[in-house]
């Protein structure tokens, strides 16, 4: 195999990004989009008139497109739902896959999909694109050489997610439960509910979080979000969101007893404490001395190629030249993570442990669905979502 051969199933925002944005400006160079397929004819005939590829062939049923023989590899660009779905009929078929985020909706149709993927020959990513960030993996590496010591607290504030009431009536499946199974958290969130895990290197152990539903647009998933996290050492932590704040802040910060980890914008800063602060604690002969603490701003390899290396790190991957950055069955942790901010929402911020109880989250998933508005779109809109991320 010289290239690998993609498909791509959901022209939509993101699906027609990486045709237009990377496969066509040959930022995938050892790969090629040879199917398309969307089941609205539409977005077929604008992506027609926007791509420079005139050899790859289009599809309105995607086990069709599976079935043609065309693709080696598929990325999976549909609503949330339908991930889980697509990727087993791919792994049925040793197709590669590239799920985009999140893995699902709920952690019992994404421990599925893990299980079919183990069974199959297919390898198996997901679009966790802000792995890719200098930034966030030099955080990881400090962490988990022992740079900040024991952890103590992990707060992350990223309100930058704006999001205007033409942004929901773009799509009939946008902000319902039936649609796509929540707002901020599984729409925008994914990223950093898997980073935050990633990066310190374990999900919390319980989770109570306080959301509200259409706060700040006519929606009727949450759009505002504060979660409190407790970790199995007692560190704790907070996590706030929102698509309702303007300019809004993406700020990490991770502290424990060596010092702390500031990340905000393109900056990393490690505070670093001369001695452990607990050591300190049990010796210090006076009760208002501090530890000495030096800041250093982080040098980090600059790299930072988002969706383009994971698709780049997968076909490498699949043609054996390196290995996979990251595994499809991690997707399962987000999804963790995100069940349990969202079941303690809907029960008054109820303490809920992780693993989730899968049993009780789908039943109270479904409960909302029964009582989801029907929407239909009031415009139809293919937009160009590079640097929203």
């Amino acid at each position: 195999m010289e290239k690998v051969r993609y498909g791509i199933i959901g022209l939509g925002n993101q699906g027609t990004t990486y045709v237009t944005s990377i496969f066509d400006k040959d930022k995938a160079p050892d790969a090629v989009v040879t199917a398309l397929c969307d089941i609205d004819e539409s977005k077929i005939e604008a992506l027609k008139e926007r791509t420079t590829n005139t050899e790859a062939k289009y599809f309105t049923d995607y086990k069709e497109m599976l079935d043609s023989g065309l693709c080696d590899a598929v990325l999976i660009e549909v609503p949330h739902y339908l991930h889980p779905e697509i990727a087993e009929e791919c792994f049925k078929r040793n197709i590669h896959v590239i799920c985009d985020k999140p893995a699902g909706v709920y952690t019992k149709q994404v421990k599925e999909m893990n299980e079919a993927a183990k069974k199959s020959k297919s390898l198996f990513t997901m679009m966790f694109n802000q792995r890719t960030n200098c930034v966030y993996r030099k955080m990881r590496e400090i962490i988990r050489e022992g740079g900040i010591g024991e952890l103590q607290r992990v707060n992350w504030i990223i309100t930058n997610w704006f999001r205007t009431q033409f942004y929901y009536d773009s799509g009939s499946w946008r902000a319902t439960w039936t649609g796509e199974g929540g707002g901020v958290l599984i729409n925008q969130c994914p990223h950093q509910l898997d980073l935050i895990q990633w990066i310190v290197g374990e999900l919390p152990a319980e989770v109570n979080g306080f959301c509200q539903y259409g706060k700040w647009h006519d929606i009727e998933v949450e759009d505002e979000v504060t979660a409190y996290l407790r970790y199995k050492n007692g560190a704790t932590g907070v996590f706030i969101t929102t698509t309702g704040e303007c300019p809004g802040t993406n700020r990490l910060e991770i502290s424990g007893t060596k010092g702390k980890l500031v990340s905000e914008g393109k900056d990393l800063f490690w505070h670093q404490n001369d001695i452990d602060s607990q050591e300190f604690s049990k010796t210090a002969d006076n009760g208002f001395k501090k530890v000495n603490c030096n800041v250093v701003q982080v040098e980090t390899d600059g790299e930072n190629p988002q969706h383009k290396g994971i698709i780049n790190n997968f076909t490498n991957a699949i043609l054996g030249r390196e290995p996979l950055f990251v595994s499809g069955e991690e997707g399962i942790s987000g999804v963790e993570l995100m069940n349990a901010i969202e079941l303690s929402g809907w029960n008054n911020g109820e303490t809920i442990s992780i693993p989730v109880d899968e049993d009780r989250y789908l039943k109270e998933l479904n409960e909302h669905c029964a009582n989801s508005k029907q929407k239909t779109a009031t415009v139809s809109v293919v937009a160009d979502t590079t640097g929203t991320y």
